[in-house]
């Protein structure tokens, strides 16, 4: 269905059941997932969030200046995408990690050319450090570099499987919304990403879907066309 994606993880998805840090299964499972999808050709960027370990806006309460927080909230994603791009390569996956906060030891710096030359390659792509700036959050960061690199799609894993009208895992009414525009999105205040990333997606046409990452083969699904989640068009 789509030939080149992005694919935002956040932080907390990393958690699983251990509450905090990293869950091994949890990161084997992703790694898994994204490996069929590179046996379909399918190129594959991410965007990781490094909210399990660190989140910008924790900052103030723990008397730590909010520029100051968000870079060491960034620093946590590289943190995150040092682990992910380990276990890819664990089972077999080619990747490179990339920082927008230069790191040189770790991981290579943000090059928009070269970045796209590895998913030409099959090799996954992993964005961290966000956009390298404060007060934008990982959501901006992944619409920011799918737009850059041409992805078909944006594809956001949560632990839900779509969008609701309202909070399914507190209200059993929750309606699903299987396709919803950006503007509906915004009107009818649906925080599922940040309104920076919809707007930026909203203004270059990039589709947002929304799907439960957590069931095992949704992505391989969604990619081979199955229906699945909500898709957000403009």
């Amino acid at each position: 269905m789509y030939k080149r994606i992005l694919l935002k993880l956040s932080g907390e998805s990393l958690v699983g059941d251990k509450g905090f840090g990293i869950d091994p299964d949890m990161i084997l499972h992703y790694a898994h997932e994204i490996k069929e999808l590179i046996a379909k050709d399918i190129e594959v960027a991410i965007v990781i969030g490094g909210g399990n370990i660190f989140r910008g806006l924790q900052a103030s309460a723990n008397r730590i200046e909010r520029v100051q927080g968000d870079y060491m909230g960034m620093l946590a994603t590289v943190i995150n995408g040092m682990a992910l791009q380990s276990v890819l390569e664990s089972v077999g996956v080619y990747t490179r990690l990339v920082s927008a906060i230069e790191m040189r030891e770790i991981a290579e710096p943000y090059i928009r050319r070269k970045a796209i030359r590895h998913l030409e390659k099959g090799r996954v792509v992993i964005f961290s450090g966000g956009t390298g700036s404060p007060y934008f959050t990982t959501d901006s960061a992944a619409a920011l570099r799918a737009n850059e690199i041409g992805a078909d799609a944006l594809i956001k894993g949560t632990r839900v499987d779509g969008i609701y009208d309202k909070d399914p895992e507190k209200h059993q009414d929750a309606v699903k919304y299987e396709h919803i525009t950006f503007s509906e999105v915004i009107e009818n205040n649906l925080r599922v990403m940040d309104m920076t990333a919809f707007t930026l997606c909203n203004e270059n046409d990039m589709p947002v879907v929304v799907l439960d990452i957590h069931q095992k083969g949704n992505l391989n699904k969604l990619l081979s066309g199955e229906k699945l989640g909500t898709t957000v068009t403009r």
